[in-house]
């Protein structure tokens, strides 16, 4: 592996039964970056952070974290990684405070650096005040921050987080990635994976798409939009029925036919400047009255469902079944 080279694997397979969780997947993480492994429930990214975290065995090809063989030097690896699952790896009977302190003394910190470490932490994670009460009190949005905190108790040079805001409210979400923010920014690599499409797009460096066990794309937020088209051009009528007469004055404004979704008549655009006015010129000769319009680029939702020919919402009730069975083989 090369020395600029965090976490790589090459024809990971893994299967659980007739449930192929993994399918030949090849991974290369830079040093200091952030990778976003997106992919709906079942698509066999828990699967890949298990194996790359010494806790499930792959059934061939192979896998390196910092140099090591996530096989033949598990023990070795285990010291320079960190994780934070999709549930709260916390003791609910112990304190915040116990908690760390608990990790501390299992990485063999000692007593002292230990409880240096968990009340600097506690503070970063905004939990100092929560720090000496039972876990079982704490809400879910802290529970997960302890974890992540949990996470980087030893200042492993490799975090691996498992969805970590998976169940959380938006307003929980939103602050545990400024959270992840703050602290990846003092340098560790970074293996995220995430059903959140938005949560990709803001934190990851460069994103795997992974779906039934295979990388199926992989490149920065702007490249994978960047496959899909530009700037894209929505009209929204004032009325529902004349979408075709819409779509037919529109159509010199794009490389290919206008098409509508809910209501809306999209195009990719040919030009973007100017693109507003002219559309609505367009539609003004042939009487057509416009709601509202506006050019935005392609998002990851777009992206998803051009890769996998479905929303991620449907493939996430789809791979549900896939990822029970999965689950089962992992316990």
């Amino acid at each position: 592996m090369a020395s600029d080279v965090a976490i790589e694997t090459h024809e990971l397979l893994k299967h659980f039964g007739e449930v192929k969780a993994l399918d030949g997947v090849d991974l290369s993480v830079p040093q200091g970056t952030i990778l976003g492994l997106l992919g709906p429930n079942g698509a066999g990214k828990t699967t890949a952070v298990r194996i790359l975290t010494t806790l499930l065995a792959p059934d061939s090809g192979s896998a390196r974290v910092a140099g090591l063989d996530v096989v033949k030097q598990a023990a070795e690896l285990r010291a320079q990684i960190g994780l934070a699952g999709q549930y709260a790896a916390v003791d609910e009977n112990l304190t915040g405070f116990e908690n760390l302190e608990m990790v501390g003394r299992l990485y063999h910190l000692g007593k002292a650096p230990s409880r240096k470490r968990s009340s600097e932490l506690l503070e970063r994670f905004d939990l100092a005040d929560a720090g000496g009460r039972l876990v079982r009190t704490y809400s879910g949005g802290m529970r997960r921050r302890l974890d992540l905190a949990a996470a980087l108790v030893a200042r492993p040079p490799i975090v691996f987080l498992d969805e970590p805001t998976t169940g959380l409210d938006p307003r929980s979400r939103i602050g545990l990635w400024e959270t992840i923010e703050e602290r990846v920014a003092q340098g560790p690599t970074v293996l995220l994976t995430t059903q959140y499409l938005d949560e990709a797009d803001r934190l990851a460096d460069s994103i795997a798409v992974i779906d039934h066990g295979k990388v199926i794309a992989e490149g920065t937020s702007d490249e994978l939009k960047d496959r899909i088209g530009g700037e894209r051009l929505e009209v929204r009528l004032e009325d529902g029925t004349q979408i075709e007469t819409a779509r037919d004055a529109l159509r010199e404004l794009s490389a290919e036919q206008p098409w509508s979704e809910d209501g809306v008549v999209k195009l990719s655009l040919l030009e973007d400047r100017g693109a507003i006015a002219e559309a609505v010129r367009k539609l003004d000769a042939v009487a057509v009255g416009v709601d509202d319009i506006a050019v935005r680029r392609p998002t990851l939702d777009d992206v998803f469902l051009q890769l996998t020919g479905r929303p991620v919402e449907e493939a996430e009730a789809e791979d549900a079944g896939g990822e029970e069975a999965a689950r089962e083989g992992q316990a």
